[in-house]
C-alpha cells in the first residue's frame, strides 16, 4: 500500500467530484489547520474546478467558484479559512508565474488549489498534495480521483 495515498474515489457526476472536494477540504481542515498547497492534475474538463468547488463548500461556504482562466487565481474568504484557486494553464514560465504574485500569495497561508500544476514543478511547495482526476475513455461522466501527499526531500 501507497503510505502517501490520502484518498482514491471514483465520480460519476460533477457532484461526485464536488463531494470528493469537500472530504478532502474537511481532512486539510483537521490534518493542516494552518494551510495546505493542492497541486490539481487533468484534462481539460476533468473537474478540476468542480473539485475546488466541493472543497471550497467546506472552507468558504457560499463562496461562487468559478474557474479562474482569464483572472488567473480567486480568492474566497471564509469561516475557516482561505480558500486560494490558481489556473496556471496560461503561466509559461517564471517570469509569468512572478507577475501574478504566486509567491506572495502562497506566503499568505491558506487552502491553495492549483489546477495545471504540471505547468510550474519547478514552483511547487514541498510539502503539498497531489489530486489527479482521469477521466474514463469508456464511459463520458466517470473520472477516477487520487490524491496523495508529497513531501519532497530537501
Amino acid at each position: 500500500m501507497n503510505e502517501n495515498l490520502i484518498m482514491e474515489a471514483v465520480s460519476a457526476s460533477p457532484e461526485d467530484t464536488e463531494a470528493v472536494g469537500a472530504r478532502l477540504a474537511a481532512y486539510l481542515l483537521e490534518n493542516e489547520p494552518k494551510g495546505a498547497f493542492c497541486a490539481m492534475y487533468g484534462d481539460l474538463g476533468a473537474g478540476k474546478t468542480a473539485f475546488v468547488r466541493g472543497a471550497a463548500s467546506v472552507i468558504a461556504p457560499g463562496a461562487h467558484v468559478q474557474s479562474p482562466t482569464y483572472t488567473i487565481v480567486n480568492e474566497y474568504h471564509g469561516k475557516k479559512g482561505l480558500l486560494l484557486h490558481f489556473d496556471l494553464y496560461r503561466i509559461d514560465d517564471e517570469d509569468s508565474l512572478d507577475s501574478i504574485g504566486y509567491w506572495d500569495y502562497l506566503e499568505r497561508g491558506g487552502y491553495s488549489f492549483a489546477e495545471w500544476s504540471e505547468k510550474i514543478p519547478y514552483a511547487l511547495p514541498d510539502e503539498r498534495y497531489h489530486i489527479t482526476i482521469s477521466k474514463d475513455p469508456d464511459d463520458t461522466d466517470k473520472r477516477s480521483i487520487r490524491i496523495e501527499r508529497i513531501v519532497s526531500p530537501v
